[in-house]
C-alpha cells in the first residue's frame, strides 16, 4: 500500500533529524531517472521545513546500454558525476547530499566525502523508507557489532546446508551501516542495518553454499536449488549446481573480468524490521532490496568490488548474496547462531 506525502515528510525529518542537520546548511538533493517522484518532492520538503537552503542537482543516465538489468547496482564504474568538475563542485560544496540517484562504490563519491560533504542514499520506495525509518538503537546495535569485528582477526562462516567458509580479517576496515549520517565525510544507505568488512586480499578460503531459498541480487530472486561456491585464496573458482548456478555463473562471466569472481564484503543483518519475505512481495524493478540485505541474522556475503574500503578491485560487477541459517563466528566466538544474533 502507498504512504501519505505527510508519513513521508516526518519520516524524511526523522532521519534528517538523527543526521544533524542544522537551519542554514547546504543539502543538494542528487536525482536521475529513476528517482522516485514522491521521495523526491517529500525530501524537498522536509529539508526547507528544517530551515536549509536547499538544491537540486538532475544528472542524465549512463551505463545503460552496458548494464543487463535496470537495477542501478547492477553495472559499477563510471557515474554520471565522471567528468563532471562542475557538479562535483556543487556537491562538495554542500553540507550533505541526498542521492537519490546511487553513486555506491564511485570515486566522485569518495572524493566528495573526503571534503567532508555527508551523503545519505535512499532510493527504496517510500512505504520501505517509512517502515524502515532508523533509530539510535540501531546505531547502537550496528556498533556494537562493528566493534568486534574490527577486533578480530577471522570470520568464520558454517551452515547445515555445507557453508564451511574461512576468512582472515584486518586489512581493511569494519564499515557501520545503520541509516543515517552523523557524522562529517559519512555515507549511509537508508534505509539499512548491518556491519560489514571486507577479509584481507587472497585470505579467503572454504566453501559457500546458497540454499533454496537464499537471495541473489541484483537478480532478485530466491534460489530454487542449491549453488555451491569454492573460494580459493580469496576467489569463487568454482560455481556448482543447477540453472540457478548456470544463470549466476553466466551474468558474472559477461562482465569479462576475473575481478568479479573476488570475495568482497562480509557480514550480517541486524535489522529487526526487515523481512527476508520482502522481496517475493515486489515487481523487480520496483526495489534494490535492502529488505533482504539487513534482515536480522542473515550472512551477507559480496562478490567484486573493494574499493568501497580503500582496495584496489573496481570490477563493473557486483554481486550480493544474503544467506539464511548461518552460523557466524569471530575468533572462534559465534555472534550469530544458524540465523539468530547472538546481542552481546
Amino acid at each position: 500500500m502507498p504512504v501519505s506525502n505527510y508519513q513521508l515528510v516526518t519520516a524524511w525529518k526523522q532521519v534528517l533529524t538523527l543526521s544533524k542537520l542544522e537551519p542554514g546548511q547546504t543539502v543538494t538533493i542528487l536525482t536521475g531517472a529513476a528517482t522516485h517522484p514522491q521521495t523526491l518532492e517529500c525530501a524537498l520538503i522536509a529539508t526547507q521545513e528544517m530551515g536549509a537552503i536547499v538544491n537540486r542537482l538532475d544528472l542524465p543516465p549512463v551505463n545503460g546500454e552496458k548494464a543487463h538489468s535496470r537495477d542501478s547496482l547492477a553495472y559499477l564504474g563510471t557515474t554520471p558525476l565522471t567528468g563532471n568538475p562542475a557538479a562535483i563542485a556543487a556537491l562538495t560544496a554542500s553540507d550533505l547530499v541526498l542521492d537519490l540517484m546511487t553513486l555506491l562504490f564511485s570515486p566522485e563519491q569518495h572524493a566528495i566525502l573526503s571534503t567532508g560533504t555527508k551523503i545519505l542514499l535512499a532510493v527504496e520506495p517510500p512505504e520501505v523508507l517509512v517502515r524502515l525509518v532508523p533509530t539510535e538503537a540501531d546505531r547502537t546495535r550496528v556498533k556494537t557489532a562493528a566493534a568486534r569485528i574490527d577486533k578480530s582477526r577471522e570470520m568464520h562462516i558454517t551452515s547445515a546446508a555445507g557453508t564451511d567458509l574461512r576468512c582472515k580479517l584486518g586489512e581493511f576496515p569494519v564499515i557501520s551501516e545503520y541509516g543515517f549520517v552523523d557524522e562529517p565525510g559519512r555515507w549511509d544507505h537508508w534505509p539499512s542495518g548491518f556491519a560489514l568488512t571486507f577479509p584481507d586480499e587472497g585470505g579467503s578460503n572454504g566453501s559457500i553454499v546458497i540454499d533454496k531459498g537464499d537471495i541473489l541480487l541484483p537478480q532478485k530472486r530466491y534460489c530454487s536449488e542449491r549453488i555451491v561456491l569454492t573460494v580459493e585464496n580469496g576467489y569463487a573458482t568454482k560455481i556448482e549446481g543447477g540453472i540457478d548456478a548456470e544463470l549466476l555463473n553466466d551474468y558474472m562471466a559477461a562482465f569479462n573480468d576475473p575481478e568479479s569472481f573476488a570475495i568482497s564484503h562480509i557480514g550480517w543483518g541486524l535489522q529487526s524490521r526487515a523481512r527476508w519475505s520482502t522481496l517475493g512481495l515486489y515487481d523487480r524493478e520496483a526495489t534494490i532490496g535492502m529488505d533482504a540485505r539487513a534482515f536480522e541474522g542473515n550472512f551477507l556475503f559480496s562478490l567484486g568490488p573493494n574499493n568501497e574500503a580503500g582496495g584496489s578491485r573496481t570490477t563493473t560487477c557486483h554481486i550480493d548474496i544474503p544467506l539464511r541459517k548461518c552460523t557466524v563466528r569471530l575468533d572462534g566466538e559465534d555472534v550469530v547462531r544458524e540465523g539468530k544474533v547472538l546481542d552481546q
